[in-house]
């Protein structure tokens, strides 16, 4: 059974009529890379599959319930969202950030015990943010603070991974990291799916691929039968040159 499945889903972009509704099924061990240009609906996607935004028409399912049927607990308990931007509220160190990943999994007034500690450290760890553990995540660079991002959804620990730009901020060295931590967890038996403006990376990590064209049309299937450069070219309005390194097609835009 799918993981996360779309039920006849239309995502509500203002000022957009309806497309071809999303029958999507994510599935456990899965890397799904969302592709399509700035304003085609990406972030509403992701924020509609995590129930922060209600759909046009159709319904999301997680494990096979309706989404807007479970409560949020529950959720939280199976689905992880890294936003692509994000607000700090009030002055929390990194560490105590990162520990709000193990909030569904405890009784209302309990405190983190040590299981949650050594989790959290652990995930800090994982993304290289371990030494900042102290420091305000006011006082972080941009790459640090998504890294933080990313080890409190770690810590969290859900089936499925929405990813809106993971890699926003990163280095090369961290984008790698990342990706092949994303890589880990879909390896592990869960499910990623993943916004991205990189082709390259959709390419290097993705098994599946969803195309998103400004006019509401989606189309989505194997990595293999959709990183094809005409349709590309036609999502992205921009002729592609495309070679191969190391079994993986690269595209490179062409003047």
């Amino acid at each position: 059974m799918a993981f996360l499945e779309t039920r006849n889903l239309r995502i509500d972009v203002p000022g957009r009529a309806d497309g071809r509704a999303l029958d999507l099924h994510v599935s456990p061990g899965q890397m799904w890379g969302v592709l399509g240009p700035n304003g085609a609906g990406k972030t509403t996607l992701l924020h509609t599959l995590a129930g922060l935004r209600p759909p046009r028409d159709g319904e999301v399912r997680l494990d096979g319930r309706r989404l807007d049927e479970l409560k949020r607990r529950e959720v939280a308990k199976r689905l992880g969202l890294i936003f692509q931007e994000r607000q700090d509220g009030f002055p929390a160190t990194v560490l105590e950030t990162v520990l709000v990943g193990r909030h569904p999994y405890l009784s209302p007034w309990r405190m983190e015990g040590g299981e949650d500690l050594n989790i959290a450290q652990a995930a800090l760890a994982r993304l290289d943010v371990a030494h900042l553990a102290e420091r305000l995540v006011t006082t972080l660079s941009g790459g640090e603070r998504q890294r933080v991002a990313i080890a409190t959804v770690l810590t969290q620990s859900p089936q499925v991974w929405l990813a809106d730009e993971p890699t926003n901020h990163l280095d090369l060295h961290h984008q790698t990291a990342v990706m092949a931590l994303l890589a880990e967890q879909a390896g592990q038996g869960r499910a990623v799916l993943m916004c991205l403006h990189d082709l390259n990376l959709a390419a290097r990590w993705c098994d599946h691929i969803l195309l998103l064209y400004p006019d509401g049309e989606v189309c989505w299937g194997p990595a293999s039968q959709m990183l094809k450069p005409a349709a590309l070219e036609r999502l992205y309005r921009q002729r592609l040159a495309t070679v191969e390194i190391d079994g993986a097609p690269v595209f490179v835009p062409v003047r």
